[in-house]
């Protein structure tokens, strides 16, 4: 499966500090469950790769 491949599957997203000082990607699914912990540094890269990503899928769009 990549990037471009649609699928009907219902999966929840949530964000958040840790008690740890990590920041927590936490998705849940059908009988799944995905923490994913980042350093804050790290958090920051995925953070600007996402509004990356979103500029590129309006422009995109807009095709």
């Amino acid at each position: 499966m990549g990037i471009n491949d649609e699928r009907e599957i219902e999966a929840g997203l949530q964000i958040g500090p840790t008690d740890k000082g990590m920041v927590r990607l936490f998705v849940t699914g059908e009988g799944l469950e995905v923490p994913m912990d980042f350093d804050p540094e790290e958090a920051e890269e995925i953070a600007e790769e996402i509004r990356a990503a979103a500029a590129a899928a309006r422009k995109a769009k807009r095709r």
